[in-house]
C-alpha cells in the first residue's frame, strides 16, 4: 500500500465520510472549484457537486452560523477556515451559540471546524497561530490536533460522526512532510484518547501536533548522548483530555516536560500541569517544566521565528535539567 501524506489522509477522511453519509457537506472559502488554499478539498466538488461542497463568502462568522443551522436540521457540515487564525472572527458564534446549543435547547450541533494551524513555515503573525487554548475552557466544544497521517484521518472521521462541535486543527507544516501507510478499512480514532508515541522510563514529554516530532528527535538525541530513556505522549485530543494516560506516564517516569508550540502564558501546558498536581503530585520527583513559544506574535523572519518557537535543542536542554534535578 502506498504511503499517504498528512494532507492526503485528511482528504481521504472527507471523501470516505461524504461517500458513507449523504448528510455530510463541506463549506468554506475557495474549497470548491479551487480545491482549498492548501488543496485539501481538491476533487470533492467534482465528485459530490456544488450543493455538498459550497464556496462561501469571506465571513467566518457566517460560515459557522450557517453550519450550525444546517447541523440543527440533521446535516453534518464540515467548515474550513482558510487559515485557522481567522477562527477568531467566529469566536462569538462558536462560544456563545454553538457550544451552548445542547445545554440551552437540547439541540445537537454535529459539525466540524477545521483548518491549517501552526508555524515553522515562515507565515508571519496572521498565518501561523495556534488558537487551541482560546477554546479550551469552553464547555460544549471538543478539540483535536493530530500529529500523524493516520490520526489525522481517523480523528477527522470521528469528529464528523460526533454529535457535538469539534474543532479540528491541522498543522500545515506537517501537510506534505509526514507520510505513512494508512490502516485499511474504516479507520476511526476515538476522541479523548492519547497515543504513546515512544516508550521510556526516565522522563516523560507530553506534547501534541508538530512538536511531537521535535520531542521524538530530542528523545533520540538524549538517548544517544546522555543514555536517557524518554517517553513521548502524543495527546491528540485536547478537549476532552486523556487524564488516565497523563497520570500513567507520570507514575512511570516521575519527571514531566510539557512541550507545545502555542505561547507559554495561558497555553495548554498550564492546564496539564494543574491536572498533574491534582491527580499525580505524589509521584513527581521534579517540578513539571514547560517548553513553549515566547509570548510574542510570531515573526516572519526565519531566524526570529526559529528563536520564538520551540526547537529540538530547547527540548533537549529542558530535559537534561529535569533529569539532573
Amino acid at each position: 500500500m502506498a504511503e499517504s501524506t498528512y494532507l492526503e489522509a485528511i482528504r481521504q477522511g472527507l471523501f470516505e465520510e461524504m461517500e458513507r453519509d449523504p448528510n455530510v457537506l463541506c463549506l468554506g472559502e475557495d474549497i470548491g472549484a479551487y480545491g482549498g488554499a492548501f488543496k485539501v478539498t481538491e476533487g470533492l466538488q467534482a465528485r459530490f457537486g456544488e450543493r455538498r461542497v459550497i464556496d462561501t463568502p469571506l465571513s467566518e462568522a457566517a460560515i459557522v452560523g450557517a453550519a450550525a443551522g444546517a447541523a440543527h436540521m440533521g446535516l453534518r457540515p464540515v467548515c474550513e477556515m482558510q487559515f485557522i487564525d481567522f477562527i477568531s472572527c467566529a469566536y462569538d458564534m462558536l462560544t456563545n451559540y454553538v457550544a451552548t446549543a445542547r445545554y440551552r435547547a437540547f439541540l445537537p450541533c454535529p459539525m466540524v471546524v477545521r483548518g491549517p494551524s501552526g508555524g515553522y513555515v515562515r507565515g508571519g503573525p496572521f498565518h501561523s497561530q495556534n488558537p487551541e487554548a482560546a477554546f479550551l475552557h469552553t464547555p460544549g466544544l471538543k478539540i483535536v490536533y493530530p500529529a500523524t497521517a493516520s490520526d489525522a484521518k481517523g480523528l477527522l472521521k470521528a469528529a464528523i460522526r460526533d454529535d457535538d462541535c469539534v474543532l479540528f486543527f491541522e498543522h500545515k507544516y506537517l501537510y506534505r512532510r509526514i507520510k505513512e501507510e494508512l490502516p485499511p478499512g474504516d479507520h476511526v480514532v476515538p476522541i479523548g484518547k492519547a497515543r504513546l508515541a515512544r516508550e521510556g522510563r526516565d522522563l516523560s514529554i507530553i506534547t501534541y501536533a508538530a512538536t511531537v516530532w521535535k520531542a521524538l528527535e530530542a528523545a533520540e538525541q538524549l538517548e544517544r548522548e546522555d543514555g536517557l530513556s524518554v517517553e513521548v505522549l502524543d495527546l491528540r485530543s485536547l478537549l476532552p483530555m486523556d487524564d488516565e494516560a497523563i497520570v500513567a506516564t507520570v507514575k512511570k517516569t516521575n519527571r514531566v516536560l510539557i512541550v507545545h508550540e502555542d505561547t507559554v502564558t495561558g497555553g495548554v501546558a498550564g492546564e496539564i500541569t494543574a491536572r498533574i498536581n491534582d491527580l499525580a503530585f505524589e509521584w513527581l520527583d521534579a517540578p513539571v517544566k514547560r517548553v513553549a513559544a515566547h509570548d510574542v506574535p510570531l515573526p516572519y523572519a526565519p531566524q526570529l521565528e526559529d528563536f520564538v518557537l520551540p526547537q529540538t535543542g530547547d527540548i533537549v536542554r529542558a530535559a537534561r535539567w529535569l533529569a539532573a534535578y
